[in-house]
């Protein structure tokens, strides 16, 4: 259970929508005054609920329009082999996202690129990084939401005021 309440999740919320507030210009949104809004940022970071501020920059202005979503089977799934992949991953740039699923597949990459020649670069990349028994990749054709603002909505209810 989070120890959040409503000024919490309103100071939260105007920060994902706009992380480069000023402290008076989040007091005044969140109805706080500057004090108490300064203190519960600096423990909202302290606490992790903040883990950083960024910039979102437009993948397509910089020249990274293709995004593809890459399905990865091994048979191996001791942990010396997976230490030995996620490192491997997590040093490929072209990765956005790495996570270990359920189901059929055993992990999911979200990846960025330039192009196909781009991803076939990527791709025997990956497959030289350890044994997989199947790579699968599927092409965003259209990207019709995307968003890094968590639904604080669904956990506000019943919050002490």
């Amino acid at each position: 259970m989070n120890s959040l309440d409503k000024f919490d999740c309103a100071i939260l919320a105007a920060l994902q929508a706009d992380a480069t507030l000023s402290i008076s210009g989040l007091s005044e949104k969140v109805g706080l005054s500057s004090t108490p809004c300064w203190k519960r940022v600096k423990r909202l970071e302290e606490e992790g609920y903040i883990e950083s501020r960024v910039s979102i920059v437009n993948r397509e202005k910089v020249g990274l329009p293709v995004t593809v979503f890459v399905s990865v089977r091994t048979s191996e799934h001791d942990e010396k082999w997976l230490e030995r992949f996620a490192s491997a991953v997590q040093a490929l740039p072209e990765v956005l996202e790495f996570h270990r699923m359920s189901g059929d597949v055993d992990y999911l990459l979200k990846v960025v690129t330039t192009d196909i020649a781009g991803y076939d670069r990527f791709y025997k990349k990956l497959i030289k990084a350890a044994r997989l028994t199947g790579v699968s990749s599927a092409f965003s054709m259209e990207q019709i939401k995307c968003t890094t603002a968590l639904p604080l909505e669904l956990i506000s209810h019943g919050l002490a005021t």
